[in-house]
């Protein structure tokens, strides 16, 4: 290599290095920005509903404060989903390591998402991705949790997850299924609408699919075991 080509082609390394590096520092920034944002202001849409508007599911969706959620549902999420909420730091280390160990020896894959990697996912990110995805979800996840604080991310799941084909949030659910608002759930039906969360389309409230039938009584098992919790219920105010 001549002394030309060798300059020239250290130029091209550093104007790439240049604009990779300007790349992800107007990335960190817009994503720095849209996080604060969303801690005051409910995002306007996720790429789930898009694709839920898309795939001609519609969107169905009423976002509500987190006073009016009622307590039946908060603590039937966690219940169902993400009982160490209060106490981790935005990811649940044990549980993603037992679920690591068991999908390396079952077909049948386990997953270990906290709420707020639920929330992380479904409010900055999309469905599916493998580890690409997941490197992103780690980074929001971190951010929202330093950011938003416990109350508005469970806020924040409680009002953008989906409940049904195009339906997304707990009041919309509580409408559909129940005809009432959410802060007026029973604890069995809310029992019922956080079982369904991991996967709302093949776990269906109307008509009761297995799995819900199977899970809300263990949910509503669950809720009379945590409500005592001094976190819980911290969370609950």
């Amino acid at each position: 290599m001549d002394i030309k080509s060798y300059f020239r082609r250290k130029g091209l390394l550093r104007r790439l290095a240049r604009t990779f590096f300007k790349f992800f520092l107007y990335g960190f920034l817009l994503s720095l920005f849209y996080i604060v944002l969303c801690k005051w202001v409910n995002p306007p849409i996720t790429i789930t509903q898009i694709n839920s508007v898309l795939s001609g599911e519609g969107l169905h969706r009423h976002y509500i404060s987190y006073n009016e959620m009622g307590n039946n549902i908060k603590l039937a999420v966690m219940s169902g989903e993400d009982q160490l909420f209060p106490d981790h730091n935005g990811f649940d280390f044990k549980s993603i390591q037992k679920a690591m160990k068991h999908n390396q020896k079952s077909k049948s894959l386990h997953g270990a998402s906290t709420i707020s990697q639920q929330v992380a996912k479904n409010v900055f990110l999309w469905q599916h991705g493998g580890y690409f995805r997941k490197g992103f979800e780690v980074y929001f996840t971190f951010m929202i949790e330093l950011v938003w604080g416990k109350k508005r991310i469970l806020q924040m799941y409680l009002n953008v997850a989906e409940t049904g084909e195009g339906y997304f949030g707990v009041e919309a659910a509580a409408k559909h299924y129940f005809n009432k608002h959410s802060k007026d759930l029973s604890r069995k039906e809310a029992a019922m609408i956080a079982s369904c969360l991991p996967n709302p389309k093949l776990f269906t409230i109307q008509p009761m699919s297995a799995r819900v039938a199977y899970r809300y009584p263990w949910i509503l098992r669950q809720m009379n075991n945590l409500q005592a919790d001094p976190d819980i219920q911290e969370l609950l105010k």
